[in-house]
């Protein structure tokens, strides 16, 4: 019985000691499987290291080369990167390729040192080679754009041919005026308006909108040089527009500049073009013109005359006033309103000086032509009235024996002006006209002349 009580109790007891020897084992076997793993372990993660790093090394070589690749001046350079430092091989034609290259490389991520092993090739071939890749890439690009550019082209020159319609018929635009001068500066400025918008339209359909901007700065630039070069044209061109503008004097019309003297026949750009009544033409640069004392003879139809006649101090001035009014007041062209008058200029020893006015209408009259008539009454009726001019021959009378001989009077001048032409003086119109049709007609011109048989447009 206590042998089977012994039994029992030894069963459970090794049951237990059974159950807790594997307890037991696991710290004992802890430090050895610790040695392994850990070893297992540096490895591994050694070799996960390099994998991320070459990893790394193989997209900043290839984001490196397709940088170095989209431009053509670096084509022709290698990239290489290995531990962040990049290796660049090749050639170029410039030194400023190569320092692009550099920077192109420095910016690239993951590279943190560049090696610049590029070389730069000076040689003649390598310059014509890439002359003719240059070439042939532009051929082949315009060949490509062929159908947009004749599309391009055949917008500029619609535009061109809408500017000439719009600038030849202006109450379109309800821009019409008085003005010829300003009329032709208007049509000029309406087709460089039309011509400039079809360029930019094309340029626009051919993708070149950002060149407008670089153009227009050039310009810019070039205007301010050629300004300062060209400073006289300039002020000549600047001055004619103000003259279009202000308009002193009209086609045909017969002014004074300065010691100039003649009839309009146009105003250009640069000068304006005067033809002299001996039918010569007269160029004036505007400048001259736009900063000098203008007579326009022609802008108030009704133009004075005046004349001086002398006479002898021992005749009356009241005598030979009524009698010189009379005689020129009655001539075809003199007018009633303002009538004439006179004045006396001085009272010498030398005889009276007499000045005579009167007024025409050179619509109808010529001035020239009417004062002139007027002369000649004048004296004519001074001759019958006796009056005579000073005496500057001094008669001695030696003896009275002899009776001095009767000098001849001197012939008298009709007492009327019949028949007298005081008409307008046309004698350079035909040539007025030739010239300003010929001016009309050349390039640059800022006043439009009609042409023969052609009706002028009414606003």
């Amino acid at each position: 019985m206590t042998r089977f009580l012994l039994q029992l109790v030894a069963l459970p007891a090794c049951l237990l000691l059974a159950a807790s020897l594997p307890a037991f084992a696991a710290p004992q076997s802890a430090p050895e499987t610790g040695v392994t793993p850990s070893a297992s372990t540096s490895a591994d993660q050694a070799d996960a290291t390099d994998a991320p790093a070459a990893g790394e090394d193989t997209v900043a070589s290839r984001q490196l080369q397709a940088k170095l690749t989209t431009d053509d001046d670096l084509k022709g350079v290698t990239a290489n990167v290995d531990d962040g430092v990049a290796r660049l091989d090749g050639s170029v034609l410039q030194p400023v390729h190569k320092q692009e290259a550099a920077q192109i490389a420095t910016q690239t991520p993951g590279v943190a040192t560049v090696v610049n092993n590029v070389e730069v090739d000076d040689s003649l071939g390598a310059h014509f080679h890439a002359a003719y890749r240059q070439m042939t890439a532009k051929l082949v690009a315009i060949a490509a754009r062929g159908p947009l550019l004749l599309v391009a082209i055949l917008i500029v020159i619609v535009a061109a041919w809408a500017g000439g319609v719009l600038s030849r018929n202006l109450r379109m635009l309800r821009l019409r005026t008085d003005n010829p001068y300003m009329d032709g500066l208007l049509r000029r400025t309406v087709r460089v308006i039309m011509i400039l918008v079809g360029v930019l339209l094309a340029l626009n359909l051919l993708g070149l909108s950002s060149l407008v901007g670089a153009v227009l700065g050039s310009a810019g630039v070039v205007g301010l040089a050629l300004g300062f070069a060209f400073k006289d044209i300039a002020e000549n061109y600047i001055a004619g527009v103000l003259l279009s503008v202000r308009k002193p004097f009209s086609p045909g019309e017969q002014i004074r500049i300065d010691s100039y003297e003649g009839k309009v026949v146009a105003l250009t750009s640069r000068a304006t073009i005067l033809m002299t009544m001996d039918g010569n033409q007269l160029q004036l640069p505007n400048a001259l013109v736009f900063k000098s004392v203008l007579l326009n003879y022609s802008q108030n139809p009704k133009r004075r005359f005046d004349f001086r006649t002398t006479m002898d101090a021992a005749h009356s001035i009241r005598q030979a006033q009524t009698l010189a009014l009379e005689a020129y007041s009655r001539i075809e062209g003199v007018l009633d309103d303002p009538a004439p008058s006179w004045t006396v200029v001085q009272n010498a020893p030398g005889g009276i000086e007499l000045q005579f006015f009167g007024w025409v209408d050179q619509r109808s009259s010529d001035l020239g032509k009417v004062r002139g008539e007027a002369i000649r009454l004048v004296k004519a009726a001074f001759a019958r009235a006796g009056i005579q001019a000073p005496r500057t021959v001094q008669h001695v009378v030696l003896s009275r024996e002899t009776e001095p001989q009767a000098t001849p009077a001197p012939p008298l001048e009709p007492a009327h002006g019949a028949s007298v032409d005081t008409s307008v003086n046309r004698d350079i119109d035909d040539q007025l006209a030739e010239a300003q049709r010929a001016d009309a007609a050349a390039a640059g011109n800022m006043l439009d002349h009609e042409k023969p048989g052609q009706e002028k447009d009414t606003p």
